[in-house]
């Protein structure tokens, strides 16, 4: 992991440690059962070989085509999941004091999110959806039941937390970070209740940022994608915007607004960044590989490599980790190329140890990556 310079000459003059910072997050929530297909069995429990590729798997399905198929999937644990939960568990362990609204079991909290809950002071909207993750070297396939989210919109929202309770989450947090698009139906109309009826009447600060993140669009229509781009624009009237998309969903935004093709190289995701940005006239884009990631803003485009491992102990909630890290070192006034290498770096944390990070970790990470790189 090659780290300019100016990266070590940062974090001299700034600390990453965000804990004077407040963020509330939603609005998803998932019980995560995270699995292992299983090839060849040799005994009980672990003793088998895994399915290692998403390839293998789908030869596998496809050669059942007329026939049959039995695949075992082997359970590992269950664990607190949603984009929104396990984004705002990686700003707490950041440091970041946190409000969570979501789906975490109404009218009782699921026992997997009761600690969480406590720590968020959270407000829960719905039960959770489950998914399945099946996880492999070249990446993971997540089997989603997401009726319960359907029950999530703006009424819902004000209803349970109080009108007045959630305008003032709102305007008092220096970032509000609003994920799962994709699987919140209603999400859209709520972002439009949101921007049309509070924003226009919070009082003006200095730190107030929005994240958004889609979140595997490619079940949505081109039609739907185009609405959600256009009102997250909107946001930029009120606060400073950032569009968070891994490579595919970056592809995808890419063709809904008519912008070119791009590759996973470092000319490539500058491009794209910098044309979805321009395209949506706001703050900042980012697109982040597995590998690498890049950003945009209107004073240029930035790209670094991440501290990739072959053989991730975690990779489900990489992606949510990346954002936090690089919404919290934004917030910590880091520019866009030393966000880039503390989120590469927060999510690098998470997927060796399946634990969230403190920033001391963060940054002993990058300093270790940079060395082993030389």
């Amino acid at each position: 992991m090659q780290i300019s310079s100016k990266i070590f000459e940062e974090l001299k003059e700034k600390t990453f440690n965000p804990t004077s910072k407040n963020a509330v997050v939603g609005l998803d929530g998932f019980v995560d059962k995270i699995v292992t297909p299983v090839d060849k069995r040799h005994g009980l429990e672990d003793n088998f070989d895994p399915i290692e590729t998403i390839g293998d798997l789908g030869s596998r399905i496809s050669a059942a085509a007329g026939k049959s198929a039995n695949i075992e999937l082997y359970p590992r644990f269950d664990k607190l999941g949603g984009n929104g939960p396990i984004m705002a568990n990686a700003l707490l362990s950041l440091g970041l004091g946190v409000r969570y609204v979501g789906a975490l079991g109404r009218p009782v909290i699921d026992p997997v999110f009761e600690e969480f809950a406590k720590k968020t002071d959270a407000v829960s909207l719905a039960d959770p959806g489950i998914t399945t993750a099946a996880e492999f070297k070249d990446g993971k396939l997540m089997f989603g039941n997401m009726r319960s989210l359907g029950e999530i919109d703006y009424d819902r929202i004000l209803e349970v937390c109080g009108e007045g309770a959630f305008i003032d989450m709102i305007a008092k947090a220096d970032v509000i970070s609003v994920v799962n698009w994709t699987m919140i139906p209603k999400m859209t109309s709520i972002l439009i209740g949101i921007v049309e009826r509070i924003m226009p009447n919070l009082p003006p600060r200095d730190t107030r940022n929005f994240f958004f993140d889609l979140t595997d669009p490619a079940k949505r229509s081109t039609e739907d994608i185009r609405e959600v781009l256009q009102v997250i624009s909107r946001f930029q009237a009120h606060a400073e915007v950032t569009l968070g998309l891994n490579f595919n969903e970056a592809l995808q935004v890419s063709e809904t607004l008519g912008l070119g093709k791009g590759e996973r190289n470092e000319e490539s995701l500058c491009r794209m960044a910098t044309e979805i940005r321009r395209e949506l006239e706001i703050a900042c884009v980012v697109v982040h590989p597995v590998e690498s990631a890049a950003a945009a803003t209107k004073d240029g485009s930035w790209w670094t490599e991440g501290p990739f491992t072959e053989n991730p102990k975690i990779t489900t909630g990489a992606g949510d980790h990346f954002n936090a890290g690089f919404s919290s070192a934004r917030l910590c006034g880091f520019s866009p190329l030393a966000s880039l290498a503390l989120a590469t770096c927060t999510s690098g944390h998470y997927v060796r140890t399946a634990q969230s990070p403190t920033p001391n970790q963060v940054v002993d990470l990058l300093k270790q990556a940079t060395e082993k790189s030389k």
